[in-house]
């Protein structure tokens, strides 16, 4: 994970950029990597740990009728908490998750390792749906892995 997140961080420096991000499912996990890095203010931001709907709505911005409409865990959520980070902060990047880690929380349409990862990097979102097996523990893993590696892939382009 840390050559992971030392690939990120050459990426946002050559462009002088700053990264955010939004976590529910991985409650801060994704920053706690990043700023485990020696001179990580040089490049990360912030982190939103925007667990509750109440939480995406008031730190991100994101609609309560966004989260009404699709779900917490969903792709529309998703993109918004990643466009969230980014007008709230100075980042020009950000990473945001939002999912069902387990054990309780799955449902048939949104099971216990459904995670949607969304990034926002120079403007451009995208976003993907992943699952993943494993304890609760196991899948905020996968989850921070999946994140970092996603944006490091955008960032590469």
């Amino acid at each position: 994970m840390q050559k992971l997140v030392e690939l990120v961080a050459l990426q946002l420096t050559a462009r002088q950029w700053m990264l955010a991000t939004a976590e529910s499912c991985t409650g801060g996990l994704i920053s706690a990597e990043c700023t485990d890095l020696s001179g990580s203010s040089a490049w990360f931001d912030r982190g939103f740990v925007s667990y509750s709907n109440e939480a995406k709505a008031h730190m991100l911005g994101v609609s309560p009728e966004l989260i009404q409409l699709n779900g917490a865990v969903s792709e529309p959520v998703a993109l918004a908490m990643a466009l969230g980070a980014v007008y709230r902060s100075k980042a020009a990047a950000a990473v945001a998750v939002t999912g069902v880690a387990g054990p309780t929380g799955g449902s048939p349409g949104k099971p216990v390792g459904s995670v949607w990862i969304a990034w926002c990097i120079g403007g451009k979102t995208s976003a993907e749906l992943k699952y993943f097996d494993g304890d609760r523990q196991s899948i905020r893993r996968q989850t921070v892995e999946a994140a970092l590696q996603g944006l490091l892939e955008r960032l590469s382009v």
